[in-house]
């Protein structure tokens, strides 16, 4: 993996942000920060995506014509792994260059580390264990979902045990 692409999900991960854009920011803050390519979907009229390719922005409002209210962001890693680089969003691959098919946590998790930056382990919902195990940055509630054991979702020629799935930050 390019010390580029680690970097972003050290960035992300150490941040909750996506190269500064928030999961609290509106969709047109998203869209200064990351620019116009994405891919809208709506639920209705009170719940609105933003999908990236590899990152995914989130809001929700309590009724039509109110305000959008930032919900998550959620890195989608596993994509890398069906479509490589090519799902990685423009913005982010002029600033991080080339991204691997996967990442290994244990390579994030030492790089993290490094700079101070812990991940604790948090117990899995029964529905998702033993196939998933997930990590929270306790500083910025930023979690980590990696591959627990091969299933429905997982298997050897996609991912590996021990693969980052998903990168989820809240918006607080």
């Amino acid at each position: 993996m390019t010390p580029y692409s680690l970097a972003f999900y050290v960035d992300v991960v150490t941040t909750g942000t996506v190269l500064g854009a928030r999961p609290s920011d509106s969709p047109e803050r998203v869209t200064q920060v990351l620019g116009a390519g994405f891919t809208e979907n709506r639920s209705g009229a009170c719940s609105l995506g933003r999908d990236y390719g590899l990152a995914e922005f989130f809001w929700d409002r309590a009724a039509a014509g109110d305000p959008w209210s930032g919900h998550h962001v959620t890195l989608q890693v596993h994509r890398l792994a069906h479509g490589g680089s090519r799902v990685v969003g423009e913005v982010v691959r002029a600033r991080y260059g080339r991204f691997t098919p996967r990442l290994r946590f244990d390579k994030l998790r030492r790089l993290l580390e490094r700079r101070g930056v812990p991940l604790v382990e948090v117990p899995e919902v029964p529905a998702n264990a033993p196939y998933y195990r997930r990590f929270r940055q306790p500083g910025s509630g930023v979690e980590v979902s990696v591959i627990g054991t091969y299933g429905e979702y997982c298997t050897p020629d996609t991912l590996r045990v021990g693969d980052v799935y998903s990168i989820q930050a809240a918006a607080r």
